[in-house]
């Protein structure tokens, strides 16, 4: 991004007799004419639209009246009571920083990427001499090749074993290649080539990198010519076990472009984004094509008013999906934006490389739109009656409860544990539009004082923090502007009984909150069976819920959620405290040189029989920190 600088601003208006127009006129009159973004901010100093312009000028006066414009648009200029700018260079500089502050601040008033889902990519691993092959999501900081996006973890593991099987790259961690005396599992099954013990050599091993990386780069006719012309030459001369090798390999790329579909042989790599709303609802379906494949797809519902039309919400869409995200070169759209132009320049700012924008009419383009747009269509459909049916079920909720109004966030808490060990709470959280994973929350249970195994006492500690923070950090109406959820539940539902229930409305009465909140407590039937369940709230007798009451499958659901989300937290924690490497323990030992050590010494226990001057012989340990290092292990 072209390196952007602040405006000078008027002070902020403090007289609340100026209507919205008013105020923005007088920051007209200071206002320069290039390109930029400007931010209008309301009487509580909250950002509630972040745009940009070619012209900050003329952009900002067309706000000086309420005439011509949308009901939103006259919402927001009446809400408006200052503003900020920040000059850019270009407009696709500025284009790019309005995305970024779209998505930093969350405005209101603008279009927004609800579920900024992070896609996973396959990564080959350039650091070490024997190439990695592995899954990769979040930033890139190893240094690699990346390909992708795939819309799905299932998807990349797929088609990391199918790779595997036809280029026999590794997929182990660094300090496990460099314990190896003899090949792994992984060889004896033919997904290995075997480099850590030399069974094959480091340049015929970088040789089966080079074509992995070719065919995933989209040279698949290449390398498969190639794998069958080597057949053939082995069969010829009756190296029947080579020939048999390659074949194996042969059948496992055509796996590879069977799964992923060959619907793009005449597009190597595209991003196809097609759009459809209904009673005031978006769907954009994404289609990731690489190497002539597609390589999967992904339904976004981002918040948008309802006088939005298709072509603005897509503008602004794809502006923040590759607000962290690299481009391809090239991108298909189901609608004619309005300054596709600025996208392209933007979009190819970002990839470093020419990126083309286009809206097809007719031919293979043309096709693989269409079916993005058959698939936003359906995908709208299916979320319009899930959310029908849960709005359904959370009203079918108050009435069975006594709810003064339906609830819209419920949270279901749980604890997990052995004896008191790895001790950890679980918060899931439901609402008009289902489970809500974005807010689930996990709590490490850290009170020393407690009995080992004492369920009130985690439950205690885990709403006091959770409520304590709540009550700092949010105000009682507050809510995500995303997604609409508030930030305060209407609805605690806990897995227990009388005791249970009684402790958590104490804790939450000594906590005095600023608002009330029902709690409902569920403990288990006889014998623990399903449908038995007793329930118990304040100010009623216990009492049960007929064995076929939706209301009461939900809550089950809700309830067993909880719990296998708890469990799942415990079992994790645990597994990483059985697992804990030696190293970890000893302060100043970051990532790099814990990498070091393993990859020289081969595991920890080789690293606590070293000397001294062993340790400090490898590049970035001192003396000082090989004696820390010597001493941590030889106290012990």
């Amino acid at each position: 991004m072209e390196r952007a600088q602040r405006a000078d601003t008027p002070q902020a208006m403090t007289d609340e007799t100026l209507s919205g127009p008013d105020i923005i006129k007088r920051f007209v009159k200071t206002l320069p004419t290039g390109a930029g973004v400007y931010r209008m901010i309301d009487e509580k100093g909250d950002v509630i639209y972040v745009g940009k312009a070619r012209n900050l000028k003329s952009r900002v006066t067309n706000y000086t009246s309420y005439e011509g414009n949308s009901v939103r648009i006259n919402r927001m200029i009446a809400a408006t009571r200052s503003m900020e700018f920040v000059r850019t260079e270009t407009e696709a500089a500025a284009l790019l920083l309005e995305a970024n502050m779209i998505k930093r601040l969350r405005p209101r008033f603008n279009v927004l990427l609800r579920d900024d889902k992070t896609f996973p990519y396959i990564l080959i691993a350039t650091e070490h001499e024997a190439p990695e092959l592995t899954k990769h999501r979040g930033s890139r900081r190893r240094k690699g090749d990346y390909f992708g996006p795939f819309a799905s973890a299932v998807a990349v593991s797929r088609t990391i074993t199918a790779l595997q099987k036809a280029f026999l790259l590794r997929n182990c961690s660094d300090s496990f290649y460099a314990g190896r005396t003899r090949p792994c599992l992984q060889h004896q099954i033919k997904r290995c080539a075997a480099p850590c013990t030399g069974v094959i050599s480091i340049p015929d091993y970088n040789e089966l990198v080079a074509e992995a990386r070719a065919f995933l780069s989209g040279k698949t006719k290449a390398v498969q010519d190639h794998l069958q012309k080597e057949m053939n030459q082995a069969a010829e001369a009756l190296d029947f076990e080579r020939a048999a090798m390659l074949r194996d390999r042969l059948g496992a790329l055509a796996l590879i472009q069977g799964s992923t579909g060959t619907g793009a042989q005449s597009i190597p790599e595209a991003d196809v984004f097609a759009i459809h709303n209904e009673a005031g609802n978006f769907c954009v379906q994404v289609f990731f094509y690489r190497a002539h494949q597609n390589w999967g797809n992904y339904a976004f519902y981002p918040r948008a008013d309802d006088d939005s039309t298709n072509a603005e919400v897509l503008e602004a869409f794809i502006a923040q999906f590759y607000e962290n995200r690299t481009p391809p070169r090239l991108v298909l759209l189901s609608e004619e934006i309005a300054e596709p132009d600025v996208l392209r320049e933007a979009l190819s700012t970002r990839a470093d490389r020419a990126v083309r924008i286009e809206t097809p009419r007719r031919g293979d383009k043309r096709t693989l739109v269409e079916n993005a747009l058959t698939n936003a269509r359906e995908a709208l459909g299916r979320h319009l009656s899930d959310s029908a049916s849960q709005r359904k079920l959370l009203e079918a909720m108050a009435d069975t409860f006594g709810l003064d109004e339906t609830p819209r966030r419920i949270e279901v808490y749980d604890n997990s544990h052995i004896q008191g060990t790895n001790a950890v709470g679980g918060m899931v959280v439901a609402g008009m539009e289902g489970l809500s994973k974005k807010h689930y929350r996990t709590f490490n249970i850290k009170s020393k004082d407690l009995t080992p195994g004492d369920d009130f006492g985690m439950m205690r500690e885990v709403l006091t923090r959770r409520f304590t923070r709540l009550a700092n950090e949010s105000e009682p109406e507050a809510e995500d502007d995303a997604t609409g959820m508030p930030d305060w539940p209407d609805v605690l539902l806990i897995d227990g009984g009388a005791g249970q229930t009684n402790a958590v409305k104490a804790v939450l009465a000594e906590m005095n909150l600023p608002r009330d909140v029902t709690v409902i407590g569920i403990a288990k039937g006889e014998e623990r069976n399903a449908g038995r369940e007793t329930f118990y709230m304040e100010g009623k007798e216990p009492f049960m819920l007929p064995a076929r009451d939706p209301v009461l499958y939900y809550v089950q659901r809700l309830r067993d959620e909880a719990h296998r989300f708890a469990i799942g937290t415990h079992r994790a924690r645990r597994k990483k405290e059985m697992v804990k490497n030696p190293l970890d323990e000893i302060g100043g030992i970051g990532p790099t040189r814990k990498r070091a050590l393993l990859q020289h010494f081969g595991s920890a226990k080789a690293v606590s029989r070293a000397s001294v001057a062993d340790i400090a012989a490898l590049p970035g340990i001192s003396t000082a920190m090989a004696q820390l290092i010597y001493d941590h292990f030889n106290q012990r």
